[in-house]
């Protein structure tokens, strides 16, 4: 039975391949037939071959397809009860393939009409396109004949719109003309029936028009309107200048002394005042109205462009007119070959500046004041006031820099004197760093460099006299235990004090880049310092021990410390910044740098305190090396005593320090408390922390591992360190042990009981059997938790071996020293 079902099988898989070959080569069969097959049977073939190895077939060496042996295999495959399904398949793939085929001929028989419809849609596209074209060509043709008939229209009128525009332009112009001759005769009327503030607030008018006409090119026009405010702005000028004056002069101005500071006629008739303040306002206002006109005619003296002033706003009209004969005076005293025009003698000038302002500050914000707060102007009377004043000072002074530039003497006493004006200039009077000032001249680049010579010029001379001084390397404060903690010799002290001006005097410069360069001349002249005390170091290094040597390092160490702190000083900070921005626009620096500045990690003084610090690492390693000397040299005899034969504590009445421990002793006290008189307290709190860590090696490897004790002799030695060498160092901290771990724990080894250090031998050589044997013992305790049961923390096991081998009182010649 099962032959003939297969063969009746393999007729239809061949029409079926028959069908796929259609589909492939373009026929009505269908390609969705092929996936179809795969799904019916996907259910039935997990059931019948889970767990079987599928075995493909190759279609090249078979006749029937290979998907098609795949499908019959997955739903009948080698079972013959499988076959009852075959009828039930049939049907199913036989109505597949009726849905497909009727699926064919639907869409077989929609695309003919779909691509009829879009074929007519495509010839009605064209017939509109063309009948589009057509019109075209006709309204072409109409707008060329239509041009070609008014191209003579357009040409008549082109002229006349253009005699119109210049009639346009004529009435424009004859308009400017018109207003601006009204104001001037509205001016006219006003001043005739002696209404000066109208006539103000209308030339102020006339001013606006003349600003707005800026941007013509009427050139006549702008002549005849500058000249017309020109006409009248020295007419009102005049008028009220002479007014104004008149009004001050009954006030005793100018204040030439503190006395005069309250005007005299107004406290002896105190009726009259109300009416002259009354006056000085209106005339105030009336000349503030004035001012734009002012600005327009009159150009501001200005500095060469050399001295980099800030922009300011010329001074307001009323101030210029009560400055008038405080500048008169200042001219005549200060110029020319008058007596008190002396070059070495700056002082005069700036002090009279100063009592100036002070002087006439009160009036300024009682009355003054009041009246531009009134007009609702900006502008503060005392610092457009003193803002006028010191524009004076600047020009003396651009004019005396160059004629003493070259005298260091004069040149230092100006700077002197000007940095003094500067400093109570704005403590004092509040005057603002955003005004011109005598630093802007003080910064112009060839005085700024002779600032720079002269300054490191005194400098190192400061530096060669304090250092040659007496008193150099003594403390100020040498007899105040409170205020000397530092040690401080007094040339480190002067020369911080030094540097401290340097920075006090600069500080206030206008750019960050001038602020620079002085800090690089600091930093030379710490680094200059330093290069002087390492000289005078080298001369003291036979006696490391002694007061200069000790001084020398303190004044490092202090110096060091200053400059930690100054780094995060807020104007070091930014001076930090700058320095930052410098460098990425000029690419000084690597990346790597760069990122180490910006990250605040470094300052601007790292480089000098690396090397001061490493300085005074040196110098202080020098004087633990000469104190380890002495002591090692002290120590010779206590080395040679003999441990194995020393009486044991219960054979002496009272344990006393070993006779030849007492140079290393006294060495060490001497010593300790001559360097806790000269050092700082930090240097030397580094000094016997060092000391102690060599003397513990050394006693431990010198004395307690180069020889054996007996019980006397390891009690002798823990007596001598426990109770004589620890106590030394315990007025410098509470548990002195903690610095001697080596001698603390080797005492605790030697001086075990008998039962104790058998058991802990014990205990130490199972822990190295247990490295060498697999097996290993889990209720055997450790060697470290024993270790650490007994206080040894330091000691490594080996450590402790070797000093239970420096035992000899064993019991017995079984743990007789090896």
């Amino acid at each position: 039975m099962a032959q003939p079902l297969f063969k009746n099988d393999s007729s239809l898989i061949t029409g079926e391949e028959t069908n796929r070959e259609d589909v492939l080569e373009g026929g009505t069969g269908c390609p969705e037939e092929i996936p179809l097959l795969c799904t019916v049977g996907d259910a039935k073939m997990d059931a019948i071959n889970t767990g079987k190895k599928k075995i493909p077939r190759d279609p090249k060496s078979c006749d029937i397809p290979f998907y098609v042996s795949e499908f019959v295999e997955r739903e009948v495959g080698n079972d013959c009860d499988s076959l009852n399904k075959l009828g039930k398949l049939i049907e199913q793939l036989s109505e597949n393939k009726m849905k497909l085929e009727e699926q064919v001929l639907t869409v077989s028989s929609e695309v003919p009409k779909r691509i009829q419809k879009a074929l007519k849609n495509a010839e009605d596209s064209k017939m509109s396109l063309s009948q589009l074209l057509e019109n075209e060509s006709i309204l072409y043709d109409s707008i060329n004949n239509h041009l070609l008939t008014s191209e003579p229209w357009m040409e008549d009128l082109g002229v006349l719109i253009g005699q119109i525009k210049e009639v346009e332009r004529h009435l424009a112009y004859l308009k400017w003309i018109s207003q601006i001759e009204e104001l001037s005769d509205n001016i006219q009327q006003y001043l005739m029936t002696n209404n000066v503030p109208e006539a103000a607030t209308t030339l102020a008018s006339m001013a606006e028009l003349d600003i707005k006409l800026q941007e013509s090119s009427c050139t006549h026009l702008l002549t005849f309107v500058r000249s017309t405010v020109q006409f009248w702005h020295k007419i009102l000028k005049d008028k009220l200048s002479s007014d104004f004056e008149e009004i001050l002069t009954h006030l005793h101005w100018p204040f030439v002394g503190p006395a005069q500071s309250q005007p005299f006629d107004l406290a002896t008739s105190p009726a009259s005042a109300p009416e002259v303040y009354n006056n000085l306002e209106a005339l105030f206002f009336q000349l503030l109205k004035l001012q734009t006109s002012d600005e327009l005619l009159t150009k501001p003296k200005q500095l060469p462009e050399k001295y980099v002033l800030p922009p300011s706003p010329c001074i307001i009209l009323p101030i210029q007119i009560m400055l008038a004969p405080l500048q008169k005076r200042f001219k005549y005293h200060f110029t020319g070959n008058r007596q008190t025009n002396v070059l070495s003698k700056p002082e005069w000038y700036l002090t009279q500046v100063l009592m100036w302002i002070g002087n006439h500050a009160k009036f300024l914000e009682d009355r003054i004041q009041p009246v531009l707060d009134k007009a609702g102007s900006p502008v503060n009377a005392r610092l457009e006031f003193s803002r006028a004043l010191v524009m004076l000072i600047l020009e003396k002074l651009a004019a005396d820099i160059p004629c003493l530039l070259y005298d260091d003497n004069l040149f230092c006493h100006l700077v002197d004197e000007v940095l003094l004006f500067e400093r109570e200039l704005h403590a004092v009077h509040g005057y603002l760093s955003s005004f011109p000032s005598c630093m802007h001249i003080l910064s112009e680049e060839t005085c700024f460099q002779r600032w720079l010579t002269v300054e490191r010029k005194f400098a190192l001379q400061k530096m060669d006299a304090m250092l040659s001084s007496e008193a150099a390397w003594i403390s100020q404060y040498k007899d105040i235990t409170d205020v000397d903690e530092m040690k401080v010799p007094d040339c480190a002290e002067t020369f911080m004090t030094l540097l401290l001006v340097i920075t006090d005097r600069y500080k206030n410069l206008p750019t960050a880049a001038r602020k620079l360069q002085f800090l690089e001349l600091q930093k030379d002249l710490v680094d200059d310092f330093r290069i002087r005390l390492t000289q005078v170091m080298k001369e003291e290094t036979r006696a490391p021990l002694a007061f200069r040597y000790c001084a020398i390092l303190n004044a490092v160490n202090y110096i060091a410390t200053v400059l930690a702190d100054w780094a995060d000083n807020v104007f070091f900070l930014q001076l930090q910044q700058a320095e930052l921005e410098a460098c990425v626009n000029s690419s000084a620096l690597s990346e790597l740098q760069l990122g180490h500045l910006a990250s605040m990690e470094s300052s601007v003084f790292d480089d000098m305190i690396n090397l001061l610090e490493r300085l005074k690492h040196d110098m202080l390693t020098r004087q633990v090396e000469h104190v380890f000397r002495e002591v090692k040299d002290a120590a010779k005899m206590y080395r040679k005593e003999r441990w194995l034969s020393l009486p044991a504590q219960s054979e002496q009445a009272v344990m006393s320090l070993s006779s030849t421990a007492c140079p290393l002793l006294l060495t060490l006290r001497d010593r300790l408390l001559q360097l806790e008189q000269q050092l700082c307290y930090s240097l030397f709190k580094t000094f016997w922390q060092i000391l102690a860590e060599k003397v513990d090696l050394f006693i431990y490897q010198e004395i307690i591992l180069a020889n054996h004790f007996n019980e006397g002799g390891a009690a002798q030695l823990q007596f001598d360190m426990t109770r004589n060498l620890f106590p030394l160092f315990s007025h410098y901290c509470k548990r002195p042990e903690n610095y001697f771990k080596h001698i603390k724990e080797a005492c605790i080894i030697l001086n075990l009981n008998v039962g104790s250090a058998l058991l802990l031998k014990d205990v130490l050589q199972s822990a190295t059997d247990n490295r060498t044997v697999t097996i290993f013992n889990s209720n055997q305790p450790t060697a470290m938790a024993a270790l650490n049961e007994l206080g040894i923390y330091k000691l490594a096991q080996q450590d402790v071996e070797i000093l239970l081998n420096l035992r000899t009182n064993w019991p017995n010649a079984h743990f007789s020293v090896k």
